[in-house]
């Protein structure tokens, strides 16, 4: 299926709202399109989308610039939403011009510090378990090699094996005994470390992704794995339900997860390990969600309006 997307609005010489999505030629979430529109509905002129590529960014004369590739000097913008996926970032590139934006007084929504927690699964994990909230056992390592690591007496299986910045159901895979875990390890690439996870077997193949934005959830659905495989992400051929207000538990848990991140606007990716009992999977920055979840995307709308209250900038 064709799904058509409303053309994105014309990039105004300024603007108080920014989207600020992936470099090109990147396609673009339906959900990023969805909340481009809404926000040039409210916004008008005053909203614009920017993707990574087309700014240049700098000092002169001592002071922070911004500026069109083709020279242009750019105002910061009051309020910046990224939807650049936090786990593909890297520091030198995307994070720099987010850091940028940041120290040229823009609000970011996530911020910075935020954005970089949920960069690294490892990240989230320190972070949620030091706030005293249920995760998985998890192994991982600096640079240790990935023979050794997967040799470790303390490496139980079955596990869940992991990029550490992973997406969308990518590079995930159980390793239901060590002979096999030792016998992929020579084929895995290297460019990031991987981590080694508890396998929650009660919620196999199933999870619950809970959007939340300014603390509360506006979004629930139940994903469910393909012929009983372990990713139930939908870019792996699960299938999606609504579920909005059946496991509140689920939901209030999502929100004191993004709390202690320090995040905005979160999916957060939970697993059943019992009747009305969860662990927090992982926490994703940059959510996307179902079209049926219509309250998504009036909540970021109206997140951002926000702050572009406290700016004193409401208009």
């Amino acid at each position: 299926m064709v799904v058509q997307h409303r053309a994105l609005p014309a990039v105004p010489a300024t603007a108080d709202v920014w989207l600020l999505v992936r470099q090109r030629p990147a396609v673009l979430r339906r959900s990023t399109h969805e909340l481009a529109a809404a926000l040039a509905d409210a916004h008008g002129p005053r909203f614009a989308v920017w993707h990574t590529d087309e700014l240049l960014f700098g000092v002169q004369g001592g002071r922070l610039v911004l500026r069109t590739l083709g020279g242009a000097d750019l105002p910061a913008p009051e309020v910046v939403c990224v939807r650049q996926v936090a786990g593909p970032m890297h520091s030198d590139r995307e994070v720099t011009l987010l850091r940028h934006l940041e120290r040229m007084g823009s609000t970011l929504v996530n911020t910075v510090a935020a954005q970089l927690k949920c960069r690294n699964k490892v990240w989230q994990l320190q972070e949620l378990a030091l706030a005293g909230l249920p995760v998985p056992d998890t192994v991982s390592y600096a640079t240790a090699p990935l023979e050794g690591v997967v040799r470790s007496p303390r490496l139980r299986t079955p596990c869940v094996v992991k990029s550490v910045n992973g997406a969308k159901g990518g590079q995930v895979f159980l390793a239901p005994d060590p002979h096999l875990l030792r016998e992929v390890a020579g084929s895995l690439t290297q460019e990031a470390p991987f981590l080694f996870q508890e396998h929650v077997a009660h919620s196999h193949g199933r999870s619950l992704r809970v959007v939340v934005v300014d603390g509360e959830p506006v979004g629930a659905v139940l994903h469910t794995s393909h012929n009983g495989t372990l990713a139930s992400n939908m870019a792996k051929g699960g299938s999606a339900t609504l579920c909005a207000g059946r496991y509140p538990q689920a939901e209030k848990l999502a929100v004191r997860a993004v709390r202690a991140l320090g995040l905005d606007i979160a999916g957060v990716d939970l697993l059943f390990t019992a009747e009305d009992a969860y662990t927090i999977c992982e926490v994703n920055a940059v959510p996307g969600w179902r079209p049926e979840m219509t309250a998504v995307t009036p909540a970021i709308a109206a997140c951002i309006a926000d702050r572009l209250s406290r700016r004193g900038c409401a208009g």
